[in-house]
């Protein structure tokens, strides 16, 4: 099957051309057609497999084909950075066509809002949108979505995590009735399906690879103590040619000690994180992904909002606290069929989270055994309660032994 057979818009289908895209893959095979006929959907499908195509595409073809220049369709995302790069992919996909979008999000200058509040006004074919933003330019009262047709909230269950369940509830209150909704989301827990009954009308239905990462991403993890984590990282560094490595961290403060202590071994690393504006963290995105940036340290604010092929190495150099949140860090591998190796640093504290994320993948994640030269390594027992109170600055000898 090529992108032929959907029949789409001559001037869409001269941009998929350019940009190199044949054969959909089996989101897009089964969500196109199902937009196209104008019927909700909800769709759980893993990160990378080409959601954002998935629901594009459709849209933008019945744009074009029913008259455009006005409010047509509203992406709801979670952060800037999924914002951006819907935004481009709109610009790259429409590039022979007439459509007109618009990315909304917070952390930038009053400039930018007021070009904002123009397209607003003017008229925008697509807006692609923060909740908080969007709720700014609501509020003021000169947003006005009588001609929607479509509204799209991707990454649904981030959004929930995030908060934005009230913020979602207030922006579609704005909204006319009637309407074509589609949710898309890597995760399909109870509140999703909630959200989901409240939204769509008798919505189609399309679960691929729910929970599971991608098939192409050879996933490893070390056991080890805090103090190990640098050494083990300089070892695993040391001598590679990867490209464009991504090493996630749990909080804004262990990025930023992370960058400091990797530039320090001089390495071509950098880190983002929400103390960054919007320009500044845009210029270090861009400089990784044009691989002039080879090691880029963040928190979770980039497990679902970075899209750069061929990222072959990713580090989770803490367990996250969210199991979901795994398969979205690793998904940054191993993109668009391609392959890619994720590693996972695990200290005593953290085994019991690592468990969690093996139970819901439903496999058991190799542990490679330390290089002798880091010292011993603590035993792997996550059914022990004790590991949760569990620093590596006091190991605690009567509750692990060391081999």
């Amino acid at each position: 099957m090529t992108f032929t057979d959907f029949n789409l818009e001559p001037g869409l289908l001269e941009g998929l051309q350019s940009m190199g895209f044949t054969d959909p893959t089996p989101i897009q095979q089964q969500a196109i057609p199902i937009i196209l006929h104008n019927k909700d959907l909800i769709a759980c499908a893993q990160t990378g497999t080409g959601k954002t195509a998935a629901y594009l595409l459709p849209v933008i073809h019945k744009i074009i084909t029913k008259g455009h220049g006005s409010i047509n369709t509203l992406i709801i995302v979670p952060t800037r950075e999924l914002a951006i790069q819907i935004d481009e992919a709109i610009q790259a996909f429409t590039y022979f066509t007439p459509i007109s979008a618009i990315a909304v999000y917070g952390g930038n200058d009053g400039i930018l809002f007021e070009q904002e509040k123009r397209s607003f006004k003017e008229g925008v074919d697509i807006i692609v949108a923060t909740p908080g933003r969007l709720l700014s330019h609501l509020t003021q009262g000169y947003v006005k979505f009588s001609t929607l047709q479509h509204l799209i909230l991707d990454e649904a269950d981030r959004m929930l995590d995030m908060g934005f369940n009230d913020d979602i509830n207030r922006i579609i209150s704005f909204l006319p009735v009637h309407r074509n909704t589609l949710m898309f989301s890597a995760t399909m827990p109870p509140k999703i399906r909630t959200l989901a009954k409240k939204l769509l009308k008798d919505p189609e239905q399309i679960n691929i690879a729910l929970s599971k990462p991608a098939e192409g991403v050879m996933q490893a993890a070390y056991v080890l103590y805090d103090e190990q984590k640098i050494p083990l990282l300089k070892t695993l560094l040391n001598g590679k040619h990867i490209p464009t490595i991504l090493i996630f961290s749990s909080t804004k403060e262990k990025v930023k000690q992370l960058e400091r202590e990797l530039i320090r071994l001089r390495y071509n690393a950098s880190a983002i994180h929400s103390d960054l504006d919007q320009k500044q963290r845009n210029e270090v995105l861009r400089h990784f992904s044009n691989k002039e940036l080879q090691v880029l340290v963040a928190t979770d604010i980039l497990s679902r909002g970075i899209d750069i092929d061929s990222i072959g190495l990713v580090i989770n150099y803490d367990v996250p606290s969210d199991a979901e949140d795994y398969i979205h860090r690793v998904g940054r591998t191993a993109r668009a069929e391609s392959t890619g190796v994720a590693i996972t640093f695990i200290n005593p504290h953290d085994q019991h989270k690592f468990k969690k994320i093996e139970e819901l993948i439903g496999n058991e994640v190799k542990k490679l055994p330390l290089p002798p030269e880091l010292g011993p390594a603590p035993d792997y027992s996550p059914s022990n309660k004790n590991n949760r109170n569990f620093t590596s600055a006091g190991r605690n000898k009567r509750n692990f032994k060391r081999h």
